[in-house]
């Protein structure tokens, strides 16, 4: 049976980007901590370069969707001889340049405080100019704005990704610095009572009814959001939101970054093999690995040494599979207690985001952060803390028995846990009952589902479900790493 693709190529496209993120790199990341996947929508075979230049992190998708043979383009206009250093950096800077893919490969971090910046004053520039001549219809507003943002905002994701993939202290100082800027900016372009008075226009005008839903949805969000973004403060209250704003900010990536190096932090090193005894051939294989990109050369799977880390991969594996207690023991605490001390402590930085984000709330008029965050939603606080009951309510008892299940396993093992099993106890037998209920080892599934077979078999189903087709690229695009595969999607 073959289902019919949807009529909307473009749904089509964002369907599929979204089924394809949540399974694909799911899948990946217990392969390899580098791996990674890439879509593009393409148009034909013999024309790729003219493809829709639409990345998944793209801040007007449904903008560049519409743009099939234009590429991003940055220019800056100055007379004055000071100027034309800046002239000089925006003319090598890969962040800068038109692209159809965004650079990967060639972005360092020189290249980030000067492209912000530009592209900075080119939006605030532009803000001037559309704050003066906005018109409250949706060619003189809604359409400039996307343009003006397209650019900043893919480039601002761009950087920030290479962050989150191929991060080091000399990117976050650069991010670090800059983003109070842009910060600012998304502040001054989220309270800008022009476009805010325009938009309510457009909801008040005549024209309003003849607006299709999908455009109405864009202008109750736009005004919503200026609320949220502080529009309707008075000055001394918008000046202390953006005050909190801004600490948020620094305090949110601050927190990431030290659960990040708190997880890089953690290497136990193991060299007697019976600390390791249960865990399978490939467990074995990256901890040995893991070991040998540490300085241990000579590091093999069959007789170490090797490298614990707090890694998904290395740690789900020890949980697991070990049949060491205490290790599993270690290795849980570390994990649950990541940067919890020491320099990488995220304790008061926790208290000053809950103390802020309430003092935010109630600039908005709101009782709590949790409505602020919900303000854009569908559901409300309510009905997000009735659906948690009831799916508490049908979880618990299953829940119960199945732990009750693993107790009376485990006892009939010779566990010496059984009549106490904790929380670094519980997958560890609970995949050795699965083993003993269902003869299923996921080890033996493994050639099974080898990468390129998930892969085929996931893009099998893309098609069925929704008529698109997807081909490697790969060497079509400038990629971070050279394990990051690179596919085209294309429309039937």
């Amino acid at each position: 049976m073959t289902a019919q693709p949807n009529p909307n190529p473009n749904l089509n496209l964002l369907l599929f980007s979204m089924l394809i993120t949540t399974i694909a790199s799911t899948s990946l990341a217990s392969i390899s901590r580098t791996s990674s996947l890439t879509l593009f929508r393409c148009s034909a075979p013999h024309h790729r370069r003219k493809s829709f230049a639409c990345p998944l992190w793209s801040a007007s998708f449904s903008l560049c969707l519409r743009r099939s043979t234009h590429r991003r383009r940055f220019s800056v206009s100055t007379t004055s001889a000071a100027a034309m250093t800046d002239v000089e950096e925006i003319a090598t800077n890969p962040l800068l340049q038109d692209f159809d893919f965004p650079p990967f490969d060639a972005v360092t971090t020189e290249h980030v405080r000067p492209a912000i910046r530009a592209l900075l004053k080119k939006s605030e520039s532009e803000l001037d100019e559309l704050e003066r001549s906005v018109e409250p219809t949706w060619s003189k507003l809604v359409e400039p704005l996307e343009r003006m943002m397209d650019r900043l905002e893919v480039v601002w994701g761009i950087v920030n990704h290479l962050k989150a993939v191929k991060d080091s202290p000399e990117l976050r100082s650069a991010i670090e610095e800059m983003q109070p800027e842009k910060v600012k900016f998304d502040l001054r372009l989220g309270q800008s009572k022009p476009l805010y008075n325009a938009f309510k226009s457009i909801k008040e005008s005549n024209d309003w009814n003849d607006l299709s839903e999908a455009r109405k949805r864009i202008v109750e969000k736009s005004i919503k959001e200026a609320v949220l973004e502080g529009v309707s403060l008075d000055d001394e209250k918008r000046e202390r939101f953006n005050e909190i704003v801004q600490e948020l900010k620094r305090l949110s990536e601050k927190f990431s970054e030290n659960v990040l190096d708190a997880t890089k932090k953690f290497e136990r090193l193991v060299t007697d093999k019976k600390e390791i005894e249960g865990l399978p051939a490939t467990a074995l294989g990256l901890a040995a690995q893991t070991a040998i990109s540490k300085g241990h050369e000579n590091a093999t799977p069959e007789n170490g040494p090797w490298i614990i880390t707090l890694d998904a991969p290395s740690y789900l594996s020890v949980m697991k599979y070990c049949q060491n207690r205490s290790l599993r023991e270690e290795v849980f605490r570390a994990f649950v207690t990541r940067a919890s001390s020491d320099d990488l402590d995220n304790t008061e930085i926790i208290n000053q985001i809950l103390k802020l984000r309430l003092e935010k709330a109630q600039l908005l008029g709101y009782n709590n952060y949790a409505e602020v965050s919900m303000a854009m939603k569908m559901a409300n606080v309510d009905k997000a803390q009735e659906l948690i009951e009831k799916l508490r309510v049908a979880a618990w008892g299953p829940a119960k028995k199945e732990v009750e299940e693993i107790k009376i396993f485990s006892k009939k093992q010779g566990a010496p846990e059984a009549g106490n099993l904790t929380h670094w106890d519980i997958s560890f037998w609970s995949e050795r009952l699965r083993e003993s209920k269902y003869d299923i080892n996921e080890e033996e599934l493994r050639p099974y589902f080898t990468l390129p077979k998930v892969m085929d078999g996931l893009f099998s189903l893309a098609n069925m479900l929704f008529g698109i087709s997807v081909e490697p690229a790969d060497g079509l695009a400038p990629v971070w790493h050279n394990d990051v595969q690179f596919y085209c999607l294309k429309d039937p």
